[in-house]
């Protein structure tokens, strides 16, 4: 009796565990199939003809379904709120994401209310000195700016909710619309483009890592194999061969 109830309590853990492996391994083939669709997704956007100012306007408030999308945009850049977030990589190297707002020219070339924040790249910072921004060209007047639509910069862990100054750790969106004043739009742009004023662009490319789910897949799908392979072989082809 003892005996038989071992064996369906083995039964039922041994079921288990081989459906918890299955259901583990085609979550990641489903995590696979997402980002496959979220790569073709941002190839799609990427291909799209780039926004002028008209086109980024015309954007809805709440229509972030854009990113990715290429823009050349003309402005002026407001280099007084140019902002430096800390602790940014690039390369490998820990410094500062450059970012300032750009006033978007109107249809009749003067400068309108409208400012699109750009992360212009990353330049390196001065260990000793925190405060001590390193260069940065900026050119007065009008300019063309090339780049892709991308929501507002990441924020990382901080120890101050509200941060002023040109050297912060994140940046707070609403706090810096009311800075600039004028209509900041809810996205940024990612600038592009051969760097000629002593910034880094080599910014991260979207990496799905599919094959990392694919190898996962495979694990949890060998897993169970093996747990099943187990089961049959202890609970019912060893104990054949000894009543042999």
């Amino acid at each position: 009796m003892q005996r038989r109830q071992s064996f369906w309590i083995i039964s039922v853990a041994a079921a288990l565990l081989v459906a918890v492996g299955v259901r583990l391994g085609f979550w990641q083939l489903d995590r696979a199939a997402q980002k496959i669709a979220y790569a073709e997704a941002v190839a799609d956007q990427a291909a799209q003809p780039a926004l002028d100012n008209r086109g980024v306007r015309a954007l809805k408030h709440d229509q972030m379904d854009a990113t990715h999308r290429p823009v050349r945009l003309a402005g002026q850049w407001l280099s007084r709120h140019t902002v430096y977030l800390d602790n940014r990589q690039m390369g490998g190297k820990v410094g500062y994401y450059v970012i300032a707002p750009l006033q978007l020219t109107g249809p009749d070339g003067q400068p309108s209310n409208q400012v699109i924040a750009v992360q212009r790249g990353w330049a390196p910072r001065d260990f000793l000195n925190r405060e001590q921004v390193p260069p940065v060209t900026t050119p007065a007047g009008l300019v063309e700016v090339t780049g892709r639509l991308a929501p507002p910069p990441s924020q990382l862990y901080s120890w101050v909710e509200a941060e002023t100054g040109p050297v912060r750790q994140n940046l707070d969106w609403d706090r810096y619309r009311e800075e600039i004043g004028l209509t900041l739009q809810p996205y940024s742009v990612v600038e592009l483009g051969e760097p000629g004023d002593g910034l880094r662009r080599e910014w991260p490319q979207v990496d799905a890592k599919i094959h990392t789910h694919y190898g996962y897949a495979a694990q949890w799908f060998a897993l169970s194999l093996l747990i099943a392979g187990l089961y049959i072989w202890f609970q019912w082809i060893a104990p054949y061969r000894v009543k042999k």
